[in-house]
């Protein structure tokens, strides 16, 4: 089990700059030669496991007014339980030592590891956004009196530092739970708690695409949520392909007036981000600029701009062909309708027949549309 640090160094700093050292990064500090440290030695020095857990227990009773002590002595007992194999105890001991020592990101980490031992995420992503708060809350702490701005800024980027890889391990467990949860409503709930926790999280783009997909068609189907977390998110990140994207498609299918201008808007820029035509083009930007082109084809034609809707649809099938079936099949579909619309009906027909082949969401409709298509045909013969 861990050793609390009795470096001489560190009591006297506290003592010196106490407003700093009970900020948000919290320590644990037992100051030499005290009867509390006299009793962790003897414990340190005893070699029996069980015997060590009862000295802890008891040290625990005996120190009961030192909080530093008393948050110390649950943190090690909480992970003897946790290499012994009980995790219910050893996150029950766990929170004691956290309510002691609420911002102690080593405490947080040990608590999160332990909860995502048993696979339990509601108390990981708890733990997990706790102590991305507490980190990024140091960038928010007053300054001491008689410290230098620069010395305060050196003090601080010292401070988180020293706390960065478990900040980076809590992040990384963050976005596992989020990665995890199969339930939509959870997941989100999960990924509102990680932004809160970890606002500039290197995983920032992914959690916007978990976030947007969850609250789309299939799942929450939440369509001002997803208007409105997309819209965070640009604001974020002005060239997020994803958020661009289901930002477009949520834009298209929307049917206020304003919300097509934004679909063509955002279907624009994705192509011109995702340059899917450069000869450099691998899948991802391909399948981007495909989708970008199919809606705003989709786009120009709720404005009555069939014929120009024509070409963004033919480029959309080209890019999409090979790469991804549905979102072929759709961008097909939206050309033999837009055939069909300007009365260019044989290629409406060969558009259409192709689609009404191929198994998926599109196969039906696409053969009823060849129904009408072969219907008005025959009429006009």
């Amino acid at each position: 089990m861990k050793r609390v640090s009795l470096l001489v160094l560190l009591v006297t700093l506290c003592l010196g700059l106490s407003s700093f050292c009970f900020a948000q990064l919290e320590r644990i500090v037992i100051a030499a030669g005290t009867p509390e440290d006299q009793a962790l030695q003897a414990i340190t020095n005893e070699p029996d496991a069980q015997k060590k857990l009862s000295m802890y227990e008891d040290f625990v009773q005996k120190f009961s007014s030192n909080p530093a002590a008393v948050a110390y002595g649950n943190w090690q007992i909480s992970q003897a339980y946790q290499t012994s194999g009980d995790l219910a105890k050893a996150l029950s001991y766990g929170d004691k030592a956290l309510a002691g020592a609420p911002h102690n990101l080593d405490i947080i980490v040990s608590n999160t590891n332990i909860a995502s031992q048993m696979k339990d995420n509601a108390k990981t992503m708890e733990y997990a956004a706790k102590g991305g708060a507490a980190y990024n809350a140091v960038d928010k702490e007053a300054k001491p009196e008689g410290m230098s701005d620069d010395q305060f800024k050196a003090r601080v980027a010292e401070e988180k530092e020293g706390a960065k890889s478990s900040y980076e391990f809590l992040e990384t467990a963050g976005f596992n739970v989020i990665t995890d949860e199969k339930n939509p409503k959870a997941r989100m709930a999960y990924i509102e708690q990680f932004t809160t926790g970890f606002p500039d999280s290197r995983f920032q783009e992914q959690v916007a695409q978990y976030a947007m997909y969850t609250l789309g068609p299939g799942q929450l189907n939440d369509s001002a949520r997803l208007l409105a977390y997309g819209e965070k998110t640009l604001a974020t990140n002005p060239k997020s392909i994803p958020a661009l994207l289901l930002l477009a498609n949520s834009y298209v299918e929307d049917t206020k007036p304003a919300s097509i201008t934004n679909a063509v808007t955002y279907s624009q820029k994705v192509i011109e981000l995702a340059n899917a035509d450069a000869p450099d083009a691998d899948r991802s930007r391909k399948l981007s600029g495909g989708m970008a082109h199919s809606t705003l084809g989709f786009a120009y034609m709720k404005q009555d701009k069939t014929a120009a809707a024509v070409p963004e649809l033919k480029t959309a099938s080209e890019l999409l062909k090979g790469q991804d079936d549905v979102s072929y099949a759709a961008a097909m579909y939206r050309l033999g309708y837009a055939y069909a619309k300007l009365n260019k009906i044989d290629d409406a027909r060969n558009v259409l027949n192709e689609v009404a082949k191929m198994e998926g969401p599109m196969q039906q409709p696409a053969k009823d549309l060849l129904l009408k298509v072969n219907t008005a045909r025959a009429k006009a013969k």
